[in-house]
């Protein structure tokens, strides 16, 4: 395996630990349904911006009801571990996973109905160039929906949100509220609405932190490898300092393309 590759089988394993079967960020089916407050889905052809292990996108096709989903990512291992899912799920005929690479979207203008994404965007530096080609492969009339990680602020990372990026040690392009509002409307978008969840996950982060450390540790070290536990932990410590400060402020992003 590629040093490159951010998320390993290893790493998908333990996030499906903790976060739920085919899910590599908090919250799982309930918080998919929080993104898509006010958004209808049935009908609709989606475009799943970093899908990931699939889950996101089996949902929207066998619970909200799309007519089609296209899942998006950019390494193999979530793209296989993707379209395995579909397959057990008996929705192949309904959702597609296509491997890309970095950058615009292969797709044409006004494919999509809504794009979606759950917090995936943090791997992709440039916002406004991202929320641009979002609103350009959007029909007229559609939406964005997605989560992502945020920062609180515009500034250079204070030392102990700097310190929980590097213990990461992904790619992570932490963009605020403020420049991703201005990126939507610069981009076309209306009614955009920013929700700040990080009074959710302060609370979730802790318990994780608490599920890592406690009874399960054993387990978890068995299962993962115990330097691997351990440094999960460490991530998690820092990520609930972050997180109980403010300056991690996971959010809701949502939008609509003019008809």
């Amino acid at each position: 395996m590629s040093d490159d590759i951010l998320y390993d089988k290893q790493h998908i394993d333990f996030l499906e630990d903790i976060w739920g079967d085919g899910f590599l960020s908090p919250g799982g089916a309930d918080e998919v349904g929080r993104v898509l407050t006010g958004v209808d889905v049935a009908g609709k052809h989606v475009l799943d911006i970093g899908s990931g292990s699939g889950a996101c996108a089996v949902l929207l096709a066998r619970d909200y009801g799309a007519v089609k989903v296209t899942g998006i990512d950019v390494e193999d291992p979530v793209c296989d571990a993707a379209r395995a899912r579909i397959a057990r799920e008996g929705v192949s005929d309904k959702v597609e996973i296509v491997k890309v690479s970095p950058g615009p979207f292969p797709f044409g203008d006004d494919t999509f109905d809504l794009v979606f994404s759950k917090d995936s965007i943090i791997h992709i530096p440039d916002k406004t160039a991202l929320t641009a080609d979002a609103f350009r492969v959007l029909r007229p009339g559609g939406r964005l929906a997605m989560s992502d990680w945020l920062i609180s602020h515009d500034h250079a990372p204070s030392p102990e949100m700097a310190d929980y990026i590097a213990e990461e040690g992904l790619d992570f392009a932490m963009a605020s509220p403020t420049a991703y509002a201005a990126a939507m409307e610069a981009a076309g978008f209306t009614d955009v609405e920013l929700v700040n969840r990080n009074p959710w996950y302060s609370g979730v982060a802790r318990d994780e932190l608490a599920w890592l450390t406690g009874a399960e540790r054993d387990r978890l070290s068995d299962r993962h490898g115990r330097d691997f536990i351990d440094h999960q932990i460490a991530i998690w410590s820092k990520l609930v300092g972050v997180l109980e400060s403010g300056e991690h402020c996971p959010h809701h992003i949502r939008g609509r393309k003019p008809a």
